[in-house]
């Protein structure tokens, strides 16, 4: 064979592959897992309310008798409400509402397409949930991980610059978010969905459990590794409703929190509201000791908790009772 006609023939087979690879991805788009009994009862205990048309999920309880505290858990990508579930009921003995949201496009929560998803909107969900409970005039607690950490930080600036319909901001505790972007290292795929390349329909989905569990898995510590059956409810969590679909939207978080850097780092640095970290130091997303050392010279009024060397990036489900012990000694340092 000519060199070329080989040259041709190679040119035919890139064509050929390219035009199989959205056909591939739509063989691929199978059905979503059923919902485990563990996720049908999560799903039974909560209730939804309408936001712009769009429905979400929650899921509140009535606690400690004689106190009014309340604490709302914001949680982390790609996962849901559901990472609260083991702290859920000592919480439950502290407080006298525990309160926890799917944020749009997660767990049950809907899941629109197009949509430009923000932090700004996500903001303005957790806002109107507090508004549906009538809870808009009650210090509320907040308490967040991963990505809720920065729809924390526009709530935490909305509040001290008295914005509309702010809450009123007893406390705030984060865990493991990227709230730096300079020691931020989000993961290859999120890289790739992130920037929205013409690969992104196809990539969402091609995703699937293995490349899932194998991803998730990687942010978690080597002692601390979900259960099969917990990386199964995960990843139903994601396919409801189609959620892999609008991954590469919610991923332009990582985008604006570059952009706003100065807003939401500059709330947590300005702030008088107590605040305390929680830090799986395995993380390594948000490495240490990078991450940490800046959260300390930067948020100097914080206090900070790193919990033990194998603890990595969910520390509310690897260590539950280390991450509960932390908390409470902040909560009740006040």
């Amino acid at each position: 064979m000519l060199k070329g006609d080989s040259r041709k023939m190679r040119e035919w087979w890139l064509l050929v592959g390219l035009l199989c690879i959205p056909l591939l991805a739509v063989y691929l788009h199978i059905p979503p897992p059923q919902l485990s009994p563990a996720l049908l009862t999560w799903r039974s205990a909560g209730a939804f309310f309408t936001f712009r048309s769009n429905n979400i999920f929650y899921r509140e309880t009535y606690g400690a008798v004689g106190s009014s505290d309340v604490v709302i858990l914001l949680h982390g990508f790609p996962t849901s409400s559901l990472d609260w579930y083991k702290i859920w009921e000592p919480l439950n003995r502290r407080f006298n509402r525990v309160i926890a949201l799917d944020f749009l496009g997660f767990g049950f929560s809907d899941k629109p397409r197009p949509h430009r998803y923000s932090i700004f909107e996500q903001a303005s969900v957790v806002e109107a949930l507090v508004s549906h409970l009538g809870l808009t005039e009650q210090r509320v607690n907040l308490l967040s991980h991963d990505y809720g950490d920065t729809v924390a930080l526009e709530l935490l600036y909305r509040s001290d610059h008295n914005r509309t319909g702010h809450l009123t901001i007893n406390s705030l505790c984060l865990s493991n978010g990227g709230i730096f972007p300079e020691t931020h290292h989000p993961r290859f795929l999120q890289k790739l969905l992130k920037d929205s390349s013409f690969l992104s329909p196809v990539l969402t989905r091609l995703t699937n459990y293995m490349m899932f569990s194998k991803g998730l898995g990687d942010v978690f510590g080597p002692y601390t590794q979900p259960t099969d059956a917990e990386f199964l409810d995960m990843w139903t969590g994601v396919r409801f409703n189609d959620g892999n679909l609008v991954m590469d939207s919610i991923l332009q978080f990582i985008n604006q929190r570059d952009e706003h850097r100065d807003r939401w780092v500059g709330a947590l640095t300005s702030t008088f509201i107590p605040v305390h970290m929680i830090y799986g130091p395995l993380d390594p997303v948000n490495p240490h000791p990078q991450f940490i050392f800046l959260y300390q010279k930067l948020v100097q009024r914080s206090t900070v908790s790193v919990l033990d060397e194998h603890i990595s990036h969910y520390p509310q489900l690897e260590d539950p009772t280390g991450f509960l012990n932390a908390y409470f000694s902040f909560i009740n340092a006040f």
